[in-house]
This record gives structure tokens, C-alpha cells and sequence, in this order.
């Protein structure tokens, strides 16, 4: 009798909870077939179940942002079997160790081969390679995520987009900004009218430069291409549907310019097709002794309010006798601590497998991330001529690039 009414008191509903039922359980619960989940979701959500199942994913470069990524991937359960390349066999076995993928390579070919892997992470170093590898991936009908910048030549990602869109295939490049809560909460403001119209936007970031100098001697592009092109993306995202038409920008140099004659520091003007008015400014010089890798202040302005961002990295402070302050957790990608991933690219990386297992846009589209390229191109132009460059680009301007483009050389 005590055993009976043991059990029926623990089927009794605690108080101020619902009884359980099939909308309370897991969305996931697991299908017969091997490898694949069947989402179960509340009646007025769906009116039937999702099936999904597990994928092969492959991270060609496994270095700083690559690491990350495939850390990333490892964690998810949406992930049937990762699969690893790296030029460097040291750090290809430091991250094998780490993944546990089910291979590691030295040759990306591998990875196009196989006709498992469906999603492909391209973070490989320097930028030079993300064109040729970008486009064997994708008319091998693998799905891609790209780092930025999308490519060096504007009739490079013209021929990337062409591909994605001919197979079919998801082709994003890699602006985490986007994923950001503090610029996500911008774009929530902005659309639901609660600063009305927007007047003006400025972004100023700045790297250590430590990290500057890491970024700059491994190839010669400007900060406007490398740190301001994350802004430049994030920010027409936030002011959609308006498009760019006019870029003034100048540079100043100093530390950067015997390492690869880069600027210090860049700041760009933005005229938009609605008259809004962007300026961002982006460098890579702070001192040493700076206890941060990189920080971010954004004003917004409007009609009916103004919205303050302050991603400074300011919100943690490690002090230690060896290293004095430091903000940890301040760099642009963020970094996995323990069980939960402190920044932008692991919800990133998860966001594009999503939308390639169920069908979903991707975040930043290949054409979006064409306009940024467009942008900063005409950004670096009107520094060197010290004039302002109209968008889109005319053929005068194109080939004034490339003139450009080639003395850099």
C-alpha cells in the first residue's frame, strides 16, 4: 500500500506546472534510422514532424578560426562525422587530438572526393586561397561557408555566387558579427521602428597589434578590408533595404606601414542610397600593453532615439602578477570555455549547418558579402586618390583597382 501511494503521489502535478504531455518533451526525439532525428514541436507550431538527420562536415584549415569551428562541430550532436584538413601535420595532429575526427588530411582534394561530406568550412590562410578552394568545393556539390573576405577579385566572387547558385548549394562567407547579441538587439530596434528613422551610424574598432601585425604580415591588404569589412557587412545589414552609393575614406599610417605599408588606421564614410550617413573606422595598432584583443563602440542616431553599443570587452577583468589586467574573451570570433561558447562563430557555425539540413537562408548571402567587397575596394581607391568613389563601381574605378592591386604586389 505505501509503494502504491508512493507512485501515485509522484504522478501527481506539482503545483503551478502542466501536466506532462507530448509538447513538453524534447523536440528531438530519436528515429528509427540509424544517424537521424524526428523534431516533434507543439501542435500550433507545426502540424507535422521534421525529420532530420545527421551530416558529414569537413573544416579545410584548421587554424585560429578553423580550430574553432571544428571544435564547434565536434560538440554537435547534428554532426554524424567531422572530417579535418591542414597543411601543417603539427597542427593537424594537435587538432585531431582535439576533434577526434573521423579523418585527417594534408590535402583538401580528399575532402571533395568524398561524397559523404554535403558542408564544407573554408578557413584557410592566406586569402589567396580562398578563391581556387572555394570554387573545387562548390562544383564539387558541397555546401560553403567561406571566411571573409569572399574573394581578392570581384570577378572571383562573381564565378562563386554563379556556381552556388547553379548547383543549388548554400554559399555563405563568414561574418559573425551578424550573430552578435548586441548587434542582433540593433537590428531588432531598428525594425520595429523604436528608433525611427535612422540618421547616422558609427562604428569604431580597433585591434591590439599583436594581433594586427599576426593579420598584416600574412598578406597586403588594408585594415579597411580586413577589420572594417565586418562592420561594413553588420551595419547595411542593420540598415537593409538601403544600399550603398558613395565611399570617402582616408588612412593614416604609422607601426603597420614597414610591415606590410599598410595604414594604421582607416576611417570610411558611407553614403547611403536614402541619404543615411555610416562612418567606420577600423586599425590594428594598439599598444602592447593594451589588455584586450579587439574593441568596438557603436552610436546609432535616429528620428525618435539613439542606441549605444559598447563591445569594448570591458564587462570581465583577469588581473595577475604575471600579466597585469587583461579582458578576457575580447576577440572577434570568441572562444569555447568549457560547456559554453563565449562570443559569435560557434552559434555562426551551427546557424549554416542548420540552414543546409533543413533548407534554410543562410545568414549572409553571397551577394550581400559582394557589396562589402565592392564598398571596401572603393574604400581602399579614395584613400589612395583622396577623393570620393561612387557605387556601384564604374569600369574606371575597376581597373584603378587593379592598378592598385598590382603596385601592392
Amino acid at each position: 500500500m505505501a509503494c502504491a501511494a508512493s507512485r501515485r503521489r509522484a504522478c501527481r502535478p506539482i503545483a503551478g506546472r502542466p501536466p506532462p504531455s507530448d509538447t513538453h518533451k524534447s523536440p528531438l526525439r530519436r528515429a528509427r534510422n540509424h544517424g537521424s532525428y524526428r523534431a516533434r514541436y507543439p501542435p500550433h507550431l507545426h502540424h507535422e514532424a521534421i525529420p532530420v538527420k545527421q551530416v558529414e562536415v569537413a573544416v579545410i584549415g584548421t587554424g585560429w578560426c578553423g580550430g574553432i569551428r571544428s571544435e564547434t562541430l565536434s560538440r554537435s550532436a547534428l554532426v554524424d562525422k567531422l572530417h579535418i584538413c591542414e597543411i601543417r601535420p603539427e597542427r593537424l595532429a594537435e587538432v585531431k587530438a582535439l576533434t577526434k575526427p573521423a579523418t585527417a588530411t594534408l590535402d583538401y582534394q580528399d575532402i571533395i572526393k568524398n561524397p559523404n561530406i554535403s558542408v564544407v568550412y573554408i578557413c584557410t590562410t592566406p586569402e589567396q586561397t580562398h578563391f581556387p578552394i572555394a570554387r573545387d568545393c562548390l562544383k564539387g556539390g558541397k555546401h560553403v561557408l567561406l571566411e571573409k573576405p569572399i574573394a581578392l577579385e570581384l570577378w572571383e566572387a562573381d564565378e562563386l555566387i554563379t556556381l552556388a547558385r547553379r548547383g543549388g548549394l548554400k554559399f555563405t562567407i563568414g561574418y559573425s558579427q551578424r550573430f552578435n547579441p548586441k548587434f542582433a538587439y540593433a537590428k531588432k530596434k531598428i525594425t520595429d521602428g523604436t528608433l525611427g528613422k535612422v540618421v547616422s551610424v558609427m562604428v569604431s574598432r580597433h585591434l591590439s597589434r599583436s594581433l594586427g601585425k599576426k593579420i598584416a604580415s600574412r598578406v597586403k591588404l588594408s585594415p579597411v578590408v580586413m577589420e572594417s569589412t565586418h562592420d561594413l557587412d553588420f551595419v547595411f545589414w542593420l540598415l537593409e533595404p538601403a544600399k550603398p552609393v558613395r565611399v570617402y575614406s582616408q588612412g593614416s599610417y604609422g607601426y603597420m606601414q614597414p610591415v606590410n605599408g599598410s595604414y594604421d588606421c582607416m576611417w570610411s564614410i558611407v553614403t547611403m542610397d536614402n541619404g543615411m550617413v555610416v562612418t567606420i573606422g577600423g586599425g590594428w595598432n594598439l599598444p602592447p600593453s593594451y589588455p584586450n584583443f579587439c574593441t568596438t563602440w557603436v552610436e546609432i542616431t535616429g528620428t525618435e532615439g539613439a542606441l549605444i553599443l559598447d563591445d569594448t570587452h570591458r564587462d570581465a577583468w583577469l588581473n595577475t602578477v604575471a600579466e597585469g589586467t587583461r579582458f578576457p574573451m575580447s576577440t572577434m570570433p570568441g572562444e569555447q570555455v568549457d560547456h559554453v561558447f563565449a562570443g559569435q562563430m560557434g552559434p555562426e557555425t551551427i546557424h549554416f549547418l542548420e540552414s543546409c539540413m533543413l533548407d534554410r537562408p543562410v545568414m549572409v548571402t553571397p551577394e550581400s558579402a559582394r557589396t562589402v567587397m565592392q564598398t571596401y575596394l572603393a574604400a581602399d581607391l579614395s584613400a589612395a586618390r583622396g577623393e570620393p568613389i561612387d557605387l556601384p563601381l564604374s569600369n574606371e574605378a575597376i581597373a584603378g583597382i587593379s592598378e592598385m592591386t598590382a603596385a601592392r604586389r
